[in-house]
């Protein structure tokens, strides 16, 4: 996990720095911190549910072909490696990368303005805390009260996905 979440981090943040570079507006620089805060949320929600969904009334809903319900049924199975990825290593990557985000544009605004510096620091860490805190609470409120619906709506995005990149399967290997 921890090589992973290295690369993936090193992945996050060259595209975030490289995006940043080249932005000149600061509205579209919001936009993205806005963007990695959301996707932080998100996937906080998805691990949270996928730790708090029951097996039963997914496996139920895979009965009777729900699309999506088979995949949740695995998430959910698999529920402590999903929570990691999602919760720590997606929504740890996003926290340090939306903090970075907003001093960088912190540094791009206190370019233009010299003189309010440190309040702008303080009120873009401030309402980056807000967002992500807020955002994370509202997520998992949503995960306790609909994570079976989330299960499914997660599993069938991974279902398509993965009709559009197939995932080749380990081959096992039988015992004679």
């Amino acid at each position: 996990m921890a090589a992973g979440t290295l690369v993936l981090a090193v992945i996050f943040g060259l595209i975030t720095e490289l995006l940043l570079e080249r932005i000149q507006f600061f509205s579209l620089s919001l936009i993205i911190l806005l963007i990695v805060v959301f996707i932080g949320v998100i996937f906080d929600t998805i691990g949270t549910s996928a730790a708090a969904a029951k097996l039963s009334p997914l496996n139920a809903k895979a009965a009777r072909k729900v699309p999506g319900a088979r995949k949740g049924v695995e998430l959910v199975k698999n529920a402590d490696r999903v929570a990691n990825f999602c919760n720590d290593v997606i929504g740890d990557i996003t926290g340090i990368i939306s903090g970075g985000l907003a001093a960088v544009i912190v540094f791009n605004l206190a370019n233009y303005t010299n003189e309010f510096e440190l309040y702008l620091r303080i009120i873009m860490t401030a309402i980056v805390a807000a967002l992500t805190v807020g955002g994370k609470a509202w997520g998992k409120y949503a995960a306790l009260r609909w994570s079976t619906e989330i299960m499914i709506k997660v599993g069938l995005l991974l279902t398509r996905m993965e009709n559009i990149w197939p995932v080749r399967k380990k081959k096992q290997v039988r015992k004679s």
